[in-house]
């Protein structure tokens, strides 16, 4: 991602071929010609700053949709659920475009308490229903729960659209890392000392079982591609998949290929030195992205980027991305086997 020189040399760049740089010519926006979303978003791609960065990121994300060798990660972080853009993640879901969520765990339990009538009492009744079967020699993590969740709703909310449901009807694992940010892993600490109060099996949390899962996942796949919206410990966890891959073929010995993501996009409106993106923008030694991939960068506010980026490659893309007609109603097969 970065072309780092350390020689005193610097970094040569063709200028007066600026189309082989990578610099391409802008071109006055004329609304005269925007007839859609995706017209706006490329002709804003042809000017500058922030307009840039949005179509850039458009191109790269529609590049990552269209890939059907490429699994997606997308990282949230930030107010996504409480600024009603839920279904737009799980249009991406509905759609096969993401294949796995890095969330916090703050944006899952608002989409909970986002249903109409319902509040954080309701929360705690359904996350105790549901741990109420729970087998106490079944290790609970992140992913295994958030998949419990979104059976209960697709059970109980037919109706009603979510991350969490969607991502339960199309196998695309949600992950939390760090779980008690919420009220959701509040809930869940709570059972398991009601459980030992009451002299039943103690229930185990091993976020453990969340990093193996998902490593084993991304090495599965063919290509790799991150969608990191907001930052925070989300982008973080998600590419720490790159050096636990390393540091086990250098101390365990494992004969492991090196995986790195081919596309990444981040949105994040936070400077580096606020701390939310430094993952993303850290030094190359540990930056996830392969040589020769494709890479955007958005530092806009997402609660605007995010319509109008992900407007406009709903648009391009048109189609599942195994290729056939979007229907919501119907889980999507594509990636199935590789995500078991």
């Amino acid at each position: 991602m970065h072309n780092n020189s350390h020689n005193g040399r610097g970094i040569h760049r063709r200028l007066e071929r600026p189309v082989e740089a990578g610099l391409i010519p802008g071109e006055a926006l004329d609304l005269n010609r925007v007839r859609s979303i995706d017209d706006l978003v490329r002709a804003m791609g042809k000017t500058s700053f922030s307009g840039r960065e949005i179509g850039e990121a458009a191109d790269v994300l529609e590049a990552m949709a269209r890939d059907k060798d490429c699994f997606v990660v997308m990282t949230l972080a930030g107010a996504i659920t409480v600024a009603k853009h839920e279904l737009i993640i799980s249009e991406l879901i509905d759609r096969g475009i993401v294949n796995a969520i890095v969330s916090t765990g703050t944006l899952m339990a608002h989409e909970l308490i986002e249903v109409p009538h319902q509040n954080l009492g309701d929360m705690e009744e359904l996350i105790s229903e549901i741990l109420q079967s729970w087998d106490h020699n079944d290790v609970l993590c992140s992913y295994k729960l958030n998949h419990a969740i979104g059976a209960h709703l697709a059970k109980r909310s037919k109706d009603r659209r979510g991350i969490l449901k969607s991502a339960y009807e199309k196998g695309v694992p949600v992950f939390v890392p760090a779980f008690t940010d919420s009220e959701l892993g509040l809930d869940v600490a709570l059972n398991i000392r009601l459980r030992e109060s009451t002299g039943r099996h103690k229930l185990r949390f091993d976020p453990f079982e969340d990093l193996e899962h998902f490593a084993a996942t991304l090495l599965r796949q063919t290509r790799l591609g991150v969608f990191t919206i907001g930052g925070g410990a989300p982008a973080d966890w998600s590419q720490q998949f790159i050096p636990f891959l390393e540091l086990r073929r250098r101390r365990l010995g494992e004969n492991l290929p090196m995986k790195r993501y081919h596309y990444c996009v981040n949105i994040c409106p936070e400077s580096v030195f606020a701390g939310g993106s430094s993952a993303i923008r850290s030094e190359s030694e540990f930056v996830p992205a392969t040589e020769g991939g494709k890479f955007a960068e958005v530092s806009l506010d997402v609660i605007v980027g995010v319509p109008l980026i992900l407007a406009a490659v709903l648009a391009r893309a048109g189609k599942n991305k195994n290729g056939s007609a979007k229907s919501p109603d119907k889980p999507t097969k594509a990636k199935a086997a590789a995500r078991k």
